[in-house]
């Protein structure tokens, strides 16, 4: 699916509060939340050597992909252009031979 389209589809079912510069934080909340259920996930195959539960982190990713695309939504940001900045990032990292490191502008 398109990401855009994606974003569309997805601010469909965005029922949340308009407050807090027009919904903006709780959707950061909610991203946070889903994160931490997909590290609740990830952490019980560190301390129980449980298997990989793909099902449940494809939804838990679902999860966050939708708080992203309402993130992106509530700041005017098109998901398609935060990926294609994503990439011109990496790769010009990747020319400058500076992909390890820290720090947004390197």
């Amino acid at each position: 699916m398109e990401m855009n389209a994606f974003q569309e589809k997805s601010a469909r079912s965005a029922v949340y509060p308009k407050v807090l510069e027009g919904g903006i934080f709780y959707a950061c909340m909610g991203l946070s939340g889903e994160v931490g259920e997909l590290l609740n996930k990830v952490k019980k195959i560190a301390r129980d050597g449980a298997q990989i539960d793909r099902e449940g982190i494809k939804m838990e990713l679902g999860d966050i992909m939708w708080y992203v695309a309402m993130v992106a939504k509530e700041a005017g940001i098109k998901l398609e252009d935060v990926a294609d900045a994503n990439i011109e990032k990496l790769e010009k990292r990747m020319k400058n031979n500076t992909i390890h490191g820290n720090g947004d502008y390197r």
